[in-house]
C-alpha cells in the first residue's frame, strides 16, 4: 500500500470527526469524534514514521494515546458530573459555567 492511501484513509476520518464535532450536540458523540480526530492524526504518523523509516512518529503516536485516553478518561468523568446535575449530556441544554 502507498503512503497517499494511508494519507487519504486519515483525511476521510478526520473529515467524518470534524464533521460529527461541529454537527453533534450530544457530549458522547463529541468525545467520539475528537477521538477520530485524534486516531486520524495518529494514523498520519505512523505512515510517515513508516515510509521514512523512523520511529519517531510512532513515539508520538504512542504519547497520543496516553494522552487520548487521559482526555477521554476525564471528560467522560465531567459528563457524568453534569449529568448528575443537570440529568442530560445534550450539550445546548448544559448553562452551568455561565456566570
Amino acid at each position: 500500500m502507498s503512503l497517499y492511501m494511508y494519507l487519504l484513509v486519515a483525511a476521510i476520518i478526520f473529515t467524518i470527526g470534524a464533521y460529527g464535532v461541529m454537527t453533534q450536540r450530544n457530549g458522547i458523540k463529541i468525545l467520539m469524534c475528537i477521538e477520530l480526530l485524534l486516531n486520524a492524526s495518529n494514523l498520519n504518523l505512523v505512515a510517515f514514521s513508516s515510509f521514512s523509516g523512523n520511529a519517531t512518529g510512532q513515539v508520538f503516536t504512542l504519547f497520543s494515546i496516553a494522552i487520548a485516553a487521559a482526555e477521554a478518561g476525564i471528560g467522560f468523568a465531567i459528563l457524568v458530573a453534569l449529568f448528575r446535575v443537570r440529568d442530560t449530556i445534550n450539550l445546548d441544554n448544559i448553562n452551568i459555567l455561565r456566570w
